[in-house]
């Protein structure tokens, strides 16, 4: 009998469950088969990449904003809509991330320990660690679209609303990822500082978090790029992000102007994975000078 690891297993569920979904789902080529006018539909779009609209493609009225300039005006308002949910995030990242993180309750007892530090570790903390974790769970399981139809619906269409729709589950995904980064840090310099005397509070800010910095910067970075695209999307519900300008031109069939604004998006992630490899080059150094 053929002994499989516990990797190959893995794999071996994954591609089982690939056929299954395929099978399932009625998947094939056959299906991508539209006639001949949606062929013909598709190749005109695509015939536009290599010429992007410089100019309107309809007459427009006497001082609207040149197309080249109205992307660069969205692509503003997409950087500030994810700016502003990134900055919410963080914050509750960080926060939920402390409670759903096990390493500054955790730590063996010694007999130094008071009977509100047992109190402590035996009955409070896990409790604030379940219920945190429960709730950014629920948090990120809801995708940012339709947080934006839950908030819109409520609240009406306005910027908080859609900044908040993006913000919750990149909160519930970084208070996740940043708790799991503390908790896999190396306990060496936090159990030099244990054996010192230090309190789990001061092991966790100086002798753990620290340490976890530059993944926990390279992490919202990356939800920062994620966000970037979200935000794109959400101009489909009315806001002046490049979304919605993409929307209006691919009605309106000017597939020469919905080339220009997705170029302007392109160009925009481009610039934000540059800018982001930068940072993420120079936490890295920062790390390494001090270790």
């Amino acid at each position: 009998m053929i002994k499989l690891s516990r990797r190959r297993w893995v794999i071996i569920s994954i591609i089982i469950a690939g056929l299954w979904s395929a099978y399932v789902l009625d998947l094939g080529p056959g299906s991508l088969s539209t006639g001949a006018g949606g062929l013909a539909l598709a190749g005109e779009f695509f015939s536009h990449a290599l010429q992007p609209a410089l100019h309107y493609e309809s007459p427009v009225p006497t001082g609207t904003t040149p197309i080249l300039l109205r992307s660069l005006h969205a692509a503003g308002w997409t950087v500030a809509f994810t700016a502003t949910a990134i900055s919410l995030a963080l914050v509750f990242g960080l926060s939920f991330g402390f409670a759903a993180s096990t390493a500054w309750w955790s730590e063996d007892l010694t007999a130094r320990d008071t009977a509100w530090r047992r109190i402590l570790a035996a009955y409070v903390a896990p409790a604030v660690y379940g219920i945190t974790r429960i709730l950014i769970n629920l948090m990120r399981s809801v995708h940012e679209l339709l947080w934006a139809v839950l908030l819109l619906a409520a609240f009406g269409i306005n910027h908080l609303s859609a900044a908040v729709a993006i913000a919750i589950p990149s909160a519930g995904t970084l208070a996740k990822i940043f708790s799991e980064m503390i908790d896999e840090t190396p306990r060496d310099a936090a159990l030099a500082m244990r054996d010192a005397g230090a309190t789990p509070l001061q092991i966790y800010f100086i002798g753990l978090l620290p340490r976890a910095l530059p993944d926990i910067t390279a992490y919202t970075l990356y939800r920062f790029e994620c966000a970037l695209r979200t935000s794109a999307v959400l101009g489909f519900f009315g806001f002046p992000t490049l979304g919605f300008y993409i929307a209006a031109a691919f009605e309106n069939l000017h597939y020469a102007e919905v080339w220009t604004y997705l170029y302007a998006l392109f160009a925009l992630v481009a610039l934000v994975d540059w800018w982001s490899g930068k940072v993420r080059r120079s936490m890295l150094l920062w790390n390494q000078r001090q270790v």
